[in-house]
């Protein structure tokens, strides 16, 4: 009885529509001129970002040739995707195997880079020379790292290799199935260090030095236990933006690998989902296809960042 009680009280005391909608409306007069402010905002991020979600998910379900109008066709795509395209497949497992290699790797290599630099005297050049790559086109990188992995003797490493005598013949570094997808993780690497690295250093500069002391007061002997017990704490946001910036990057990898191997690249070594979605959207046009292959991209990054934010994040912060 006191439960029955208990539940009618919750009840009779919870706001009717009328009075909370009358709340909202009431706390938006209230902060207007903040919205006024985030308007700009707010329009070009539902035009450029939830509009596209939308629709490409929208079309997923469709058969749409860019020519003619789009046709529904229900889940035909996304069975198609998964039942019939052993070439999605392939893709699917090299965008697996890089993001799980450069995702972690790349994540823990902007930090130790940053944590160094910061505790150099020069931070300025060196943060210049480990970010320019990541802020060059993409063709302008890939040109010079096929020249070192030319396939003939002007190759650089190929050249290096036949005068210290390790081989006796040109090595096809970005023929052959077994090498292809190594180079290509090396050189998106190197290209990594982004605007994580960025949020790395800048959350360093910023730490409080008193923290340190108060640290080394109550125990704390070296480096290493100052970045596990102060530094990692006090640095959640930035490690937060860089691991989501490091997972977005590891699934969208496509203009490396296509600058390097080409498309589609020799038994699809280095075929990933971006490189597919771009092969039926900009080469076959078949639209309803490719927003199929888009929308599993963004559920891999959607589910993933959350997983991350979970982990990274406080309760309070969540």
């Amino acid at each position: 009885m006191a439960q029955v009680t208990q539940v009618g009280a919750r009840v009779a005391s919870k706001p009717s529509f009328k009075a909370r909608f009358q709340e909202s409306v009431r706390y938006a007069k209230q902060w207007r001129s903040h919205y006024v402010f985030m308007a700009p905002f707010i329009t070009l991020f539902t035009i450029f970002t939830i509009i596209p979600v939308l629709s490409s998910i929208y079309l997923s379900f469709t058969y749409f040739n860019v020519l003619q109008p789009p046709k529904w066709i229900g889940w035909s795509n996304y069975a198609l995707l998964f039942l019939e395209d052993d070439i999605f497949l392939i893709a699917l497992k090299n965008t697996l195997v890089f993001a799980i290699i450069t995702g972690p790797v790349s994540f823990f290599m902007q930090f130790a880079l940053a944590w160094l630099i910061n505790s150099l005297k020069y931070r300025t050049g060196y943060t210049l020379a480990f970010y320019a790559p990541s802020i060059t086109s993409g063709l302008v990188m890939s040109n010079i790292w096929k020249i070192l992995f030319s396939s003939d003797m002007y190759g650089y490493l190929n050249y290096f290799l036949t005068r210290i005598g390790a081989i006796t013949q040109p090595v096809l570094w970005l023929q052959d199935v077994d090498t292809m997808m190594p180079i290509v993780i090396l050189v998106s690497l190197w290209m990594s260090m982004g605007a994580g690295f960025l949020s790395f250093l800048a959350g360093l500069q910023n730490m409080n030095e008193e923290l340190y002391e108060a640290g080394r007061m109550d125990g704390i002997r070296n480096r290493l236990q100052e970045v596990w017990y102060i530094t990692l704490p006090m640095m959640k946001p930035q490690l937060l933006f860089g691991a989501v910036m490091a997972v977005v990057r590891a699934l969208e990898v496509s203009s490396v690998a296509i600058s390097l191997t080409g498309l589609p690249s020799p038994l699809y070594a280095t075929h990933t989902i971006m490189t597919h979605l771009q092969d039926y959207a900009f080469i076959r046009f078949e639209m309803g296809y490719a927003s199929a292959i888009s929308v599993v991209l963004f559920v891999m990054m959607f589910s993933l960042s959350r997983f991350f934010m979970r982990v990274l994040s406080t309760k309070d912060e969540y």
